[in-house]
């Protein structure tokens, strides 16, 4: 696939100094990525990442009936074409086989033997053509003879394979998944003497217990389940584990505690433990103090009108050494919160989580704050403002300002130290008359869709949102122009299937077209159109072109 031309990052936005909003400086011309057709050869078209062929780096992916359990198929286009047909594979499967033990066949060799008692299967990767398209799949199944089935899309996956028998440790395997061939994966599941247990013991400090349901369950260095979660004893803090013998022989290993409800206010800790034996020495929680009362106020960006329907949470570390993660609460019209807590440390001090509803112009926040070992009243937290992302769009080849675009903002990363942005951001307008768009943002990386409807095809930008501490801050996105648009159309067939399509006719399919590109040194993906197919299969849409 075609690689980026040039750097996105400052091609697409620049901070600006104060309200203003103007661009002192243009970017050297190497750092430019183009900012309309007019730019780019001829048939090149402008996208995020540069002047290309807007009918090369296509791939389309088709839904037919996820209900019917035909899911999600990849093709590349290798030649647009103005009536383009897609004739789909059967419904994609990954098939698999469990065994445990084996057993000696007549010609003196081995024969494995079939696991038949369930398990949950969890598969979860991506596309294997369209970076950034996330797959899940999970069902609780009970193998017929050892083997099993599960429907999924094309793409590349981790599967996990958990035994509903406690006794067993969870396999995970890698599976490549195509629409014509589907996917294969064998699981081997050790025999008794090749499961070693890990016993030991949860306290809260010294001898007293914890006073909680938790659990317990072993990871490797890249979090990796290695063995099942499995109940701490309440009454005696004893819990029990089972490992593969070659995960068991591992130097060290991950031992994560985690309380089963978030309602319990316990925190949670990881532990660096050899897993060969019986782990001698308790493991302790550590004492996170009493649970005390935390009330506070939140309040908009003017530090006077209160936020109502803000979400607000606690979490941290605390006495102990263990991680706290409070259970969220809403601010009422008077922009109170009151939640309970346990005590922070002094260094670092818990952090304050407040999430405006979308309504607000206010920011996701991250505030420290200190909790003590009794109940509290917090200073007022003011949220600041979202930053102010404005920029132009043009009609196509540049004749005027593009009015009446709809503007998206999807969050698609999170900056570091911050959780990403909640969904659903979408500019209250359109571009205005003179093909301004203005939206607040908060601290993230995002994927703008510019929609303009009007037989013209939608265009993405991708943008970094930094935290602003001067709230007048203005990120300024360099003016593009839209591209015109060609008609799409074709009908989508599939193998007929008495149960699901029995004329061979995928009514009602999604169809999505994206283009594959890379940004900031990263593969990725843009939507370039979507659509539904009809009765017939038919379906039509726009994509760019010069």
């Amino acid at each position: 696939m075609r690689r980026a031309l040039q750097a996105l990052a400052l091609a697409l936005g620049l901070t600006g100094a104060g309200a203003c909003g103007f661009l002192e400086d243009e970017p050297p011309p190497e750092q430019l990525v183009c900012r309309s057709d007019a730019e780019c050869a001829s048939g090149q078209v402008c996208f995020v990442d540069g002047c290309g062929n807007p009918g090369g780096d296509i791939v389309v992916e088709v839904q037919p009936l996820p209900k019917a359990g035909m899911f999600a198929q990849d093709f590349p286009v290798d030649r647009l074409r103005a009536e383009q047909n897609l004739e789909l594979f059967s419904p994609v499967r990954l098939r698999g086989e469990v065994s445990r033990g084996t057993v000696a066949t007549a010609d003196g060799g081995t024969q494995a033997l079939p696991y038949r008692a369930p398990i949950h299967l969890l598969a979860t990767g991506e596309s294997r053509l369209i970076p950034g398209v996330a797959r899940r799949y999970e069902t609780t199944l009970t193998p017929a003879d050892g083997a099993w089935v599960l429907p999924v899309g094309s793409g590349d996956y981790t599967v996990t394979l958990t035994p509903l028998d406690p006794g067993l440790p969870p396999l995970s395997r890698t599976a490549a998944v195509d629409p014509a061939t589907g996917g294969m994966v064998a699981f081997a599941l050790p025999t008794a003497s090749r499961v070693v247990t890990l016993t030991g013991t949860l306290v809260l400090q010294g001898s007293r217990r914890v006073d909680a349901d938790m659990e317990v369950q072993v990871l490797d260095e890249s979090l990796r389940p290695l063995s099942q979660r499995a109940r701490v004893a309440r009454d005696t803090g004893a819990f029990q584990l089972a490992l593969g013998a070659e995960d068991a022989a591992r130097d060290t290993v991950l031992l994560r505690a985690t309380p089963v409800n978030a309602g319990d206010l316990m925190p949670w800790k990881t532990f660096v433990v050899d897993p060969s034996a019986a782990l001698a020495t308790p493991l302790e929680l550590g004492d996170p103090g009493a649970v005390v009362r935390v009330e506070g106020r939140v309040l908009e960006k003017d530090g006077q009108t209160p936020m109502a329907g803000a979400r607000v949470s606690l979490q941290g570390r605390v006495a102990g050494g263990g991680t706290f993660k409070g259970v969220p609460v809403l601010t009422d019209e008077k922009g109170r919160y009151q939640l309970p807590s346990r005590p922070g440390v002094s260094d670092p001090p818990l952090t304050l989580v407040i999430v405006p509803p979308p309504s607000s112009p206010s920011r996701l926040t991250l505030q420290p704050v200190v909790v003590p070992a009794a109940d509290t009243v917090l200073p007022d937290a003011t949220c600041p403002a979202r930053m102010t992302v404005v920029g132009t769009v043009n009609t196509p080849e540049g004749t005027g300002p593009a009015s009446g675009v709809r503007v998206v903002a999807e969050p698609v990363g999170a900056l570091t130290g911050w959780p990403q942005p909640p969904l659903g951001f979408e500019s209250p307008l359109t571009t205005n008359s003179e093909g301004n768009f203005s939206l607040a943002l908060d601290p993230g990386e995002y994927r703008l869709d510019f929609l303009p409807g009007e037989n013209l095809p939608r265009v993405s930008r991708f943008v970094t949102v930094p935290p602003a501490v001067d709230t007048s801050e203005v990120l300024m996105l360099a003016p593009f122009t839209l591209s015109r648009g060609r008609s799409l159309s074709g009908r989508i067939t599939l193998p007929p299937d008495p149960a699901v399509a029995p004329d061979g006719i995928a009514a009602n399919a999604s169809v999505r077209f994206f283009r594959v590109v890379t940004v900031a040194g990263r593969p990725d993906s843009l939507l370039l159109a979507q659509t539904v197919s009809d009765s017939t299969g038919r379906y039509s849409t726009v994509l760019p072109t010069r």
